[in-house]
């Protein structure tokens, strides 16, 4: 589709106005502007489009927050069973309403078609504003939004520095926004709630990530923040150098295989890093050799990470499916439900390796689950790597060797520093933590065909991917169908 588009501008009389983009929220519009105008030097322009993204955010926070006054789902919940006292039910939807006003942070942070949300999404546009204040020689302003940005992050010392330097500079201190500060206080307020409410419920509730979260640790006075810089998106020029995150997790790891013949490879040590592990013997090569079938049967061109054909190179082609594709291709008599059932159990072995070994103290939860083929195209056969931090915990599954390239790195910040390299091969997988504490890339395939299982991970059960708990659903009426026959009338197609 992105090429499709780049030949529609180049007819004769079609200008950039004429493109619309129906999906586009006019907050992140406009921020995504203020910082291109940034990245040119354009800092009067710049703080422009950043006060109006601001504005438009407050906007779309009234509107996101209006959408939750509607009824509420409830999960798990048959409403013909549902007896519960008036109290109860009053209770019960309103918490639901306030969880879906509390998560409109992290719904105004994600670009649409994305899975997660920016990082420091709403802070950063005061990082960005004091830099661009004080470029533009106004220092009020740029004391002002320091200050602002200091309520999310009370700790941050550049930014304490730079208000300081504005302070000296001025004569006399300054007060953060005010609208700003509410919205904070509103914030830890609903979390306050919510907790309160679950432990008089008895209903679990876990806060998720920080929503102002900023994993990288800043050393220099005057930050500047970047454009974007490949998938790391708006991350401060600072952050990315010569720093050590540490996972947010435990680093804990040794924990059991749990299946027989699965072999340790190579660990944290070995990996030149934190939370890593290299692991052998998880696939068969009959397994392998059932799944490459699979995914050459039933995958789709262009499926996969953000809706282009290769998100990684421009000189692979890129063929993904999810677990609910082929089981839906299963029932549909397509290709063997044997073979889509192998998937959705390979990929619930991965999961529960990656829990035990990392010794983790909650339930690893799915966030997103493919099976990926990136094939060389020929006469394109350039290197090229792709920089992606992400939340939680990652795998690769590895199910073939026979090709030239696409070897898995771990590198310094910097995204170029190769710290340790991985060489697909059948049955070998390479999981982490991913964190700012493990940037990672993978090779371009330069020759032949890799074929994996890929795997995203989360800790909060409020971020797994729906698409696996249908798939799940499929998997369970298909046992329940099998164990007592017809009887039931069961066809678990409906639960696609």
């Amino acid at each position: 589709m992105g090429r499709d588009l780049e030949q529609y501008k180049n007819l004769q009389g079609v200008e950039e106005t004429h493109f619309v983009d129906r999906e586009a929220r006019p907050h992140q519009r406009s921020f995504t502007a203020a910082v291109q105008l940034y990245d040119k030097g354009d800092y009067e322009g710049a703080t422009a489009l950043f006060e109006e993204a601001l504005v438009e955010y407050y906007k779309a926070d009234v509107d996101c927050r209006a959408l939750c006054q509607g009824p509420q789902k409830f999960e798990g919940q048959d409403h013909l069973r549902y007896r519960y006292s008036l109290h109860e039910v009053v209770s019960d939807h309103f918490t639901q309403v306030l969880h879906c006003e509390h998560e409109c942070v992290r719904d105004l942070a994600t670009r649409p078609g994305r899975l997660s949300p920016m990082e420091n999404y709403l802070p950063l546009h005061y990082d960005y504003l004091q830099f661009a204040y004080f470029k533009a020689g106004r220092l009020e302003e740029a004391l002002q939004c320091a200050l602002t940005y200091l309520l999310f992050h009370e700790g941050e010392e550049f930014m304490k520095e730079n208000a300081d330097y504005y302070r000296e500079e001025l004569g006399h201190d300054a007060e953060p926004r005010e609208k700003d500060a509410w919205y904070l206080r509103r914030h830890k307020q609903e979390l306050k709630l919510l907790l309160i409410g679950s432990k008089i419920m008895g209903a679990e509730f876990t806060e998720g990530v920080s929503y102002w979260v900023s994993s990288h640790q800043v050393l220099s006075t005057f930050s500047v923040p970047s454009g974007t810089d490949g998938w790391m998106e708006y991350v401060p020029i600072s952050h990315k150098k010569n720093v050590t995150v540490t996972s947010p997790q435990s680093l804990k790891e040794g924990g059991p295989l749990l299946y027989e013949g699965v072999q340790l490879v190579q660990n944290s040590a070995a990996l030149n890093g934190t939370q890593r592990v290299l692991l052998d013997h998880v696939l068969s090569e009959e397994e392998c050799a059932e799944l490459r079938q699979l995914a050459h049967t039933v995958t789709m061109a262009g499926d996969g990470y953000k809706g282009r054909m290769s998100p990684h190179t421009p000189n692979e082609k890129f063929e993904g499916a999810s677990v609910l594709k082929t089981l839906q291709h299963g029932f549909e008599g397509r290709v063997p439900m044997r073979s889509a059932r192998l998937f959705y159990e390979t990929s619930e072995r991965a999961r529960r390796i990656i829990e035990s070994y990392f010794v983790l103290n909650s339930t690893l939860h799915f966030s997103y689950t493919h099976l990926v083929c990136r094939t060389a195209i020929k006469g394109l056969q350039l290197i090229g790597s792709c920089f992606n931090v992400l939340l939680c915990f990652s795998a690769l599954l590895y199910l073939n060797a026979d090709f030239e390239g696409g070897e898995f790195i771990f590198t310094e910040m910097d995204a170029k520093t190769v710290t340790a390299s991985v060489k697909p091969k059948c049955g070998r997988m390479v999981g982490f933590s991913s964190g700012g504490e493990n940037p990672h890339g993978v090779k371009a395939v330069t020759s032949g065909q890799r074929c994996a299982v890929a795997l995203w991970f989360t800790l909060n059960p409020l971020y797994r991917e729906l698409e696996r708990l249908q798939a799940d659903e499929v998997v369970q009426a298909l046992d329940t169908q099998h164990v007592f026959g017809q009887g039931l009338n069961i066809n678990p197609k409906d639960e696609l």
